[in-house]
């Protein structure tokens, strides 16, 4: 068989665009990681005011260290426990030294009972806001990502979705991810959500109508919006928001805001 030379050409060509492309990295296609259009960010409103906020309390098994404010409604301040809270002379908030922050309760002086329900208000409308977005991604790896390099867009599972192993987030500062999650969020023992090429904490969502839990010594990045409980194991770690519409349990874990985040419309 006589190949002429641009065929030759034309499979050379092929060869090398084939060797460029990195082994480490799930190459998408319309089925998988791709998105074309850039996600539109999520607006939080004054729930973005809190690194931690719940409903129905926090509970920590100390030490921790917690960067950002905390919040509880409808629920009083005795649904906080284990961070040794001590009251400012306002009533209006209260400290604890594993806070770098303040700390906010339905049953403190005005205006703290109004800003938290508007504040819980903003966190289910975002809650719900998320959960509607019409996905670019169904059902990736039957909900377990673990391994995965995923490029900005918005992920939908049906079932619950499983981490077992450092899954990559790579993409620019302004790429937002979304994810969906119709059941649970578990993140293993020591695995870990790893940014790339700029990806920042603020753009990425993690939308789940179960509950979450993170296995001890797991690092998890971004907003967490949870229907129910979010639960850390021992030195868990979090850069980002833990937005409960129930309770947050800690065991010695470090949990560290990050920058509003910058909107962005499709």
């Amino acid at each position: 068989m006589i190949t002429s030379k641009s065929n030759l050409s034309t499979i050379g060509a092929t060869i090398l665009l084939a060797s460029l492309v990195p082994a480490c990295i799930d190459v998408p296609d319309s089925s998988e990681e791709s998105s074309e259009v850039r996600a539109a960010s999520v607006k939080l409103g004054t729930a973005g005011n809190f690194v931690i906020l719940t409903k129905t309390g926090v509970t920590s098994v100390p030490p921790a260290v917690i960067t950002g404010n905390i919040g509880v409604s409808p629920i009083a301040a005795t649904a906080i426990t284990g961070l040794d809270l001590t009251m400012d002379p306002t009533n209006v908030f209260s400290t604890s030294q594993q806070v770098i922050g303040k700390v906010f309760a339905a049953d403190y002086a005005s205006p703290t009972p109004a800003n938290l329900t508007t504040a819980v208000g903003d966190m289910e409308l975002a809650f719900t806001d998320v959960a509607g977005r019409a996905p670019d991604v169904t059902e990736l790896g039957a909900g377990n990502i673990g391994g995965k390099t995923l490029v900005p867009g918005v992920y939908k599972w049906g079932t619950g979705l499983l981490i077992p192993t450092n899954v990559t987030l790579t993409g620019g500062s302004n790429d937002v991810w979304i994810f969906e999650v119709a059941q649970d969020l578990s993140l293993s023992s020591a695995a870990n959500v790893v940014l790339k090429g700029g990806a920042r904490p603020e753009n990425i969502f993690w939308q789940v109508s179960g509950g979450v839990t993170l296995g001890s010594t797991a690092h998890l990045e971004g907003i967490v919006l949870s229907k129910t409980a979010i639960t850390l194991g021992a030195k868990a770690s979090v850069h980002g928001r833990l937005l409960s519409q129930t309770a947050v349990t800690l065991i010695d874990n470090t949990i560290v805001q990050p920058s509003q985040p910058r909107h962005h419309s499709r």
